[in-house]
């Protein structure tokens, strides 16, 4: 919220300096984002008025004109803006005056000059040359109340400051100058200034027929009708100064009122032009198909979940929120409607974000605005319409239908003590509060307020010790270091960190990417098999509908995104959080009920194997590659891997991934489907595994150096070709009588055509064997046993025989 310093100090003015007033206010909570002066620097530039005006004698566009500023003498200027007249009065830059610097940085000094051959004695300014506005269609035109030769920055006060607040929700009732000057006052003891709304009389006894029909979405309702208004009449100048100091510009004489009265008192209201509307008003929740075109030019579809406010015919405003074009004031407006409503902030919350804008008037009824002061906020609305833009007043017609019931909450001092972290007394406690102008009754040891009308932010116990302790002031609570004890979590050894996970991902070559959870529902169906994906209410963007249940997306995206920038080599990692349908999961303090959000660590590789080189032929990255960085990012775990479909991998180039006979995840490469759909020149390989599984590990455990040095024996068997390399291994190992250490295959051969040893569909796999015992150096009988052993359990397993 912004506002200018001296509307402030009109409510209450604390012996304050400018810094002082904002320290202050950030001090109790209201925090000053930012103090600007209205005006740059600038010296030497007064107000003067234009006597005379010729035309140039060498130009069309310009006027030589004489200004008189004060000093007993008229100055020779030569102007060229269009609005250059006799009579008016406008800021006159003397000679020797700087103007605040402009795009080169470097202030504009005033010298005596000619142009096309006329003598100028100074300059004749706009608002944007003196960077007030960015208005430069022609010289800024002074009231005729300035005073001539006064330093146009008394007479325009811009010595002022801008106080821009960055304020919480739960300070709605700070929303308004007003609002800041009742918390300053509080804070400072320095007088408040209160308004006086006396009543406007009835000049005529016509009434508007309003029906609230809804009274869970409006609790009050005031209007009246002010016929014959001059729509065309001007807003004063000091209005429209103080609007744009709030960062709002002047519209209309009506408008420019009823945003002033919001800025004033946080009350906003609408002007209903009076001949537009159909019968009379209905307040109600709208209707399915209802349709609305508002003041901001766009059309908007209302349900029954969208407050309204409509005639008998159609649909006029939304409540709260904004008007409808078809009663707007216009140039033939003469007769008008003014409203002040209460809307329940839960009735208009979150509405219009719906239609992806958002209002002043939103901002304030959702966070909540005084229902007992419709009357009097009315009344000061008609009074500034009759005095600018004359007309004659009706009566108020106010319903009472739905106001809320404040509950008294209770502060307990002890409580209070504990939570602020200083001692305080129930005397400091009350005095706080009473300075803020809250009814406080006290007990023994507890203080109970019923909070007034205008703080919808005081619900429970600790509301109220918040606002003690931000009258105490947050700079006088005492720096009190914690005294519990910090007991650092040991993690155990049987458990790795998730940054070791990290470190080995990146030392494999693999760069962090970090993606949104949210994605595109395709991806769910396509790449992860999943018909129903939990869908968010409201989706920052169509393309980001739903919670992932795989990171295989979010990876294709980046990769995607990588080679559109003519990336050659991507080799990318995410760990992160996915979301499934789990009935099983009940609600925890970490947990949802009925959402599994298990953590996993995925990761892709397209492109060549290693980075340019002259050690070896580039070589496209394959599955057995990122099959040998998930064994890696495993160790010293020793993973499994067995065919098995996913619908996001290729279903003859995939695995499961298996530990400890238990499934964690899956490698591959990518679809060809969706290799194709998503345009890709090279086969990127994923894979995708449980973060707990990987985050597990073995603790080591001793084992002795073997004594007696160890033997190695070569077999190659011919097997049938639908034999696997686990499957094998897992025979050899099983065939074993307790000598067997290792057994790696080192060779596989495939015949280009059936003969010999080999026929039709067998292959050949040779296996180096390493036996040892720890009693003593193997004898050759010993190792013949052992190997013979093997053989047997391959032949009878795959009916393998050895190879000649």
């Amino acid at each position: 919220m912004q506002f200018p310093e001296s509307w402030l100090r009109e409510f209450c003015n604390p012996p304050l300096s400018t810094q002082q007033l904002a320290e202050t206010l950030t001090m109790a909570g209201l925090e000053v984002e930012e103090l600007r002066p209205v005006a740059p620097p600038f010296t030497k530039i007064v107000v003067g008025e234009i006597k005379e005006t010729l035309q140039h004698p060498g130009a069309d566009r310009l006027r030589v004109c004489q200004v008189d500023v004060g000093s007993g003498a008229l100055l020779n200027i030569v102007c060229g803006a269009p609005n250059a007249r006799v009579g008016i009065k406008v800021p006159c830059a003397l000679v020797g005056a700087e103007l605040p610097p402009g795009e080169d940085g470097k202030p504009f000094v005033i010298k005596v000059g000619k142009l096309r051959g006329v003598e100028s004695q100074g300059m004749l300014c706009s608002a944007r040359e003196l960077q007030i506005s960015d208005d430069h269609g022609g010289l800024l035109e002074l009231p005729a109340t300035a005073v001539v030769g006064r330093d146009i920055r008394r007479q325009l006060d811009l010595d002022d400051t801008l106080f821009t607040l960055k304020l919480t929700p739960n300070l709605a009732h700070c929303l308004s100058v007003y609002g800041v000057a009742r918390e300053l006052s509080a804070l400072t003891g320095a007088p408040l200034k209160m308004p006086a709304f006396p009543p406007v009389p009835a000049s005529h006894p016509d009434t508007l027929p309003v029906k609230v029909s809804a009274p869970d979405l409006c609790g009050r309702f005031s209007g009246r009708i002010v016929r014959n208004v001059n729509i065309k009449a001007a807003t004063p100048q000091w209005m429209v100064d103080r609007l744009a100091r709030c960062g709002q510009r002047s519209v209309t004489a009506l408008v420019d009122i009823s945003n002033y009265v919001m800025f004033e008192f946080s009350r906003p209201t609408h002007i209903f032009d009076l001949d537009r509307i159909h019968g009379g008003l209905d307040v109600r929740w709208g209707r399915a198909g209802e349709q609305l075109k508002l003041l901001n030019g766009s059309t908007v579809t209302v349900d029954e979940k969208v407050g309204v406010i409509a005639d008998d015919v159609q649909v006029e405003s939304l409540a709260g929120i904004m008007g409808g074009d078809a009663t707007a004031v216009s140039d033939d407006t003469r007769n008008v409607y003014v409203e002040a409503a209460f809307w329940w902030p839960r009735a208009v919350a979150g509405r219009s974000r719906r239609y992806n804008f958002s209002t002043e008037a939103g901002h304030r009824f959702e966070r909540g605005v005084d229902p007992d002061q419709t009357l009097e906020h009315l009344e000061r609305i008609t009074r500034l319409i009759i005095d600018i833009c004359g007309g004659e007043a009706g009566p108020v017609d106010d319903a009472y239908l739905n106001l809320p019931q404040p509950a008294p909450v209770t502060l307990r001092v002890a409580r209070a003590a504990k939570v602020i972290g200083m001692p305080v007394t129930q005397a400091q406690c009350a005095d706080a509060l009473k300075r803020l102008g809250l009814p406080v009754v006290a007990g023994g040891g507890t203080l109970t307020v019923t909070p007034p009308s205008y703080r919808f932010d005081l619900q429970i116990e600790e509301d109220l010790i918040e606002e003690v302790a931000r009258m105490v002031g947050y700079n006088n609570l005492p720096t009190t270091p914690p005294l519990a004890p910090i007991t650092a979590r040991v993690r155990p050894e049987a458990r790795r960190s998730p940054f070791a996970v990290h470190r080995t991902l990146a030392a494999l070559g693999y760069q962090e990417t970090i993606n949104f959870s949210f994605v595109e529902e395709r991806w769910e169906q396509e790449l992860a098999g999943n018909p129903h994906p939990i869908r968010l209410l409201n989706p920052i963007s169509a393309q980001m509908s739903v919670m992932r249940s795989s990171l295989l997306g979010s990876l294709l995206q980046v990769l995607k995104f990588n080679l559109d920038r003519k990336a050659e080599r991507v080799r990318i990692f995410e760990a992160g959080r996915v979301f499934l349908r789990d009935a099983s999961v009940q609600s925890t303090d970490a947990t949802v009920q009925g959402f599994d959000q298990p953590m996993r660590v995925a990761g892709l590789a397209c492109g060549s194997v290693d980075r340019l080189q002259w050690g070896s032929k580039e070589r496209a990255t394959d599955f057995f590659d990122v099959k040998g960085d998930v064994e890696a990012l495993l160790a010293p775990r020793r993973a499994a891997f067995e065919p098995a479909q996913h619908p996001a991998l290729h279903p003859g180039r995939s695995a499961r991934v298996l530990v400890n006979g238990e499934a964690i995840g899956f490698v591959g490469e990518l679809h060809p489907r969706w290799r194709q759909g998503y345009n890709l020149a090279q086969v990127p390989v994923l894979f995708e595994l449980a973060l707990d599984a990987v985050l597990a590990r073995d603790v080591p455990v001793f084992q002795p150096v073997a004594r007696h040095q160890a033997v190695a024996r070569d077999i190659a068997v011919i097997v049938p070709e639908a034999v696997t390399h686990a499957e094998l291994i897992a025979a050899i190992h099983a065939g074993s009588t307790g000598l067997l250490r290792e057994a790696a295959l080192f060779d596989v051969y495939r015949p280009k055509q059936a003969g010999g040893d080999l026929r039709e569909g067998e292959k050949s796999l040779a296996v180096r064997l390493t036996l040892n015992s720890d009693d003593a150096t193997l004898a050759d009988d010993q190792i013949e046993a052992q190997v013979q052993a093997i053989v047997r359990r391959l032949t009878s397993r795959f009916g393998a025989r050895l190879r000649a």
